[in-house]
């Protein structure tokens, strides 16, 4: 027999998936890359797993090779042989064992908070590998726009910090390979998507990560960034077919950012391919996801990462920008694999009618559907923080504002299974929208964790972040986490040099976010709201047991609250709990809102039990 020898002596460069599980509804084409591989034959020496088809692609460096791996097949190590002419040499590869219930794993819901972080502007939790012989750029931390040195270390330090704010899921902006010369702290332009960048930590840092936030009660959600890669992605410099990226050689064109052209009945072609196959950025060639064999390559690449690393579920970057019939078949082939896994993807619009093209069930006249369970409600947060930044009774501005975005749900197929948020990374922060005013901060935050939907929180917000300097934009807003960093003069993590209103804040948050993981109105109910007065605006979340009423007061005026106008929903209950200051409030008492407050008060209705029935 032959022995068994490192794929490098083989002119194997890359065999991915990196491995493989027994009893996957997803099958496995191993993508194979090096030297003049064409025309190779692949088989598999031991029984359980065998070779189906090789595909030849236009680069010779390639082959794309089906797998069929039996129901009953021994989890463990299998010989592959590849064969060109006289010569035959083997590799290993692993298929695993799957995880108890791996198929069937919840996911996240609007019962959940989520906290959006970036990485490298967390926290510095391993020095030593602020910069590494294999990546190109170098830390900078006075540089807004270079990388600061925040690692998965620093993240995994912080577990206890994260879910104090009540927090139950966490979404971390791309942790794999980013290798571009500069502005590669993102993670959004990535280099080789099976390895998580050595700046962060690695593969199995990684995973425990994972492991370590479920111990904390924390889902992690991964970023998924199908629609474009990195420049410096290891295949830019042999692509298996032309059409695998949207481009000539040397040849850039930028998208036109349109996304109403995909959507639109009578848009033209022209402009359409141009939203879709243009490049998001000029570090960020477009990928080809028409293509079957890039199809297949990242459903299995999300798949791996899920069932490797025991993920929670995904979050889609740019999710428009794809190929929609090659982004809709992906997601539905990932929902076939893990039925109840929840995927949000970026739709990013300011109208409700075109970002709800994009959630599955959508009564579209095209018939399209994505299968995408959830979309980031940019409307709602654009809303939001137009609504909140400028007291007026205007028709349209103000409250009236955010109650029009809400008016139209009927909009959507799920209201409750939309992303809602006050600001993210690729938007000013809240806080300086709010222009640092900590009492419409505290509306922000008040609304962000009653409203319907899944509330996301951008790191930071929880204390009024803003950013040094906006003339700089994303650099200057994506800052440091304070005290993330060894020497920071405050640290937010334990409140050293805490400001007045940062520990206002955050108290507020934690108050908030902690009640409403227990608020089943909120996660499961419907919502009546009424029509703003005076630029206040009240709405009541409700289940059969349970309603909670809210009112957002970001007048100059005091508001005396006439219960009259919510028996409607409020009928049958008779005291309630305020959640911000505990105390009890009774229907039909004198109940005010000060000025540039809100007020949440939680009624529950007792149950009657047997022996109240029967007197």
């Amino acid at each position: 027999m032959k022995k068994v020898v490192d794929r490098e002596e083989l002119g194997l460069k890359r065999i991915e998936p990196l491995s493989w599980w027994v009893g996957m509804k997803t099958p496995l084409q191993l993508m194979m890359y090096g030297t003049d591989l064409a025309g190779s034959r692949v088989k598999v020496l031991e029984e359980g797993v065998r070779v189906t088809k090789v595909h030849t692609a236009e680069s010779p460096d390639y082959l794309f090779v089906d797998v069929a791996i039996d129901a009953d097949a021994t989890p463990g190590t299998y010989t592959f042989e590849v064969k060109k002419g006289k010569r035959v040499n083997r590799f290993s590869y692993k298929i695993g064992k799957r995880r108890r219930g791996s198929a069937a794993r919840k996911s996240f819901s609007s019962a959940d908070l989520i906290y959006m972080l970036m990485p490298d502007r967390f926290a510095n939790g391993n020095p030593a590998i602020d910069n590494t012989p294999d990546t190109v750029e170098r830390v900078r931390r006075k540089d807004p726009f270079g990388r600061h040195g925040g690692d998965l270390y620093g993240v995994m330090q912080h577990l206890d910090y994260i879910t104090s704010l009540g927090a139950t899921a966490l979404w971390l902006t791309p942790p794999q390979l980013d290798n571009e010369k500069t502005y590669s702290y993102h993670g959004y332009a990535c280099a080789d998507y099976y390895r998580i960048d050595p700046r962060l930590g690695d593969n199995d840092l990684y995973r425990e990560l994972v492991g370590k936030a479920h111990e904390h009660g924390l889902k992690v959600i991964m970023d998924a960034v199908p629609n474009h890669c990195g420049t410096a992605h290891w295949w830019m410099a042999d692509r298996p077919f032309a059409n695998w990226v949207h481009c000539k050689e040397g040849e850039v064109i930028l998208s036109n950012y349109r996304l109403a052209t995909i959507t639109d009945p009578n848009g033209s072609k022209y402009d359409c391919l141009e939203t879709v196959r243009g490049w998001f950025d000029e570090c960020m060639p477009d990928l080809g996801m028409e293509n079957p064999y890039l199809q297949r390559y990242f459903l299995q690449l999300y798949v791996w990462w899920i069932e490797w690393a025991d993920l929670d579920g995904l979050r889609v970057d740019t999710y428009p920008y794809n190929d929609k019939e090659g982004i809709a078949w992906w997601t539905r082939s990932i929902l076939e694999e893990y039925p109840q896994l929840n995927i949000v993807g970026e739709c990013w619009h300011s109208s409700p009618a075109i970002v709800s093209y994009w959630q599955c069930m959508a009564p579209n006249v095209d018939g399209y559907s994505s299968h995408l369970p959830a979309v980031m409600d940019f409307p709602l947060q654009e809303a939001l923080n137009n609504g909140l930044a400028v007291d007026t009774t205007d028709f349209y501005g103000g409250m009236n504002r955010i109650y029009e975005a809400l008016a139209l749900d009927f909009l959507y197929p799920d209201p409750k299974n939309l992303l809602v948020f006050l600001d993210n990374h690729d938007i000013d922060r809240f806080a300086d929208e709010m222009k640092g005013h900590v009492d419409k901060i505290k509306l922000g935050l008040t609304m962000l964790a009653t409203l319907r939907g899944i509330p996301q929180l951008y790191y930071g917000t929880e204390f009024g972040m803003r950013s040094d300097d906006l003339s700089k934009g994303h650099g200057a807003a994506r800052k440091d986490f304070p005290g993330g960093w060894k020497g920071d003069h405050k640290d937010l993590f334990t409140g050293r040099r805490q400001s007045k209103e940062e520990k206002e804040l955050l108290a507020y948050t934690r108050k908030l976010f902690q009640w409403r993981k227990t608020a089943t109105a909120i996660h499961k109910g419907e919502t009546t709201h009424f029509l703003p007065e005076y630029n206040s605006y009240a709405y009541i979340r409700y289940t059969r047991d349970q309603a909670v009423w809210v009112f957002i007061n970001p007048s100059d005026r005091n508001v005396q609250i006439d219960w009259k106008r919510y028996a409607e929903r409020l009928r049958g209950y008779t005291t309630g709990v305020s959640v911000l200051d505990d105390k009890e409030v009774k229907i039909g008492n004198k109940f005010v809102v000060k000025a540039h407050t809100s007020a949440v008060v939680e009624f529950t209705k007792k149950r009657r039990t047997k022996k109240n029935e029967n007197g």
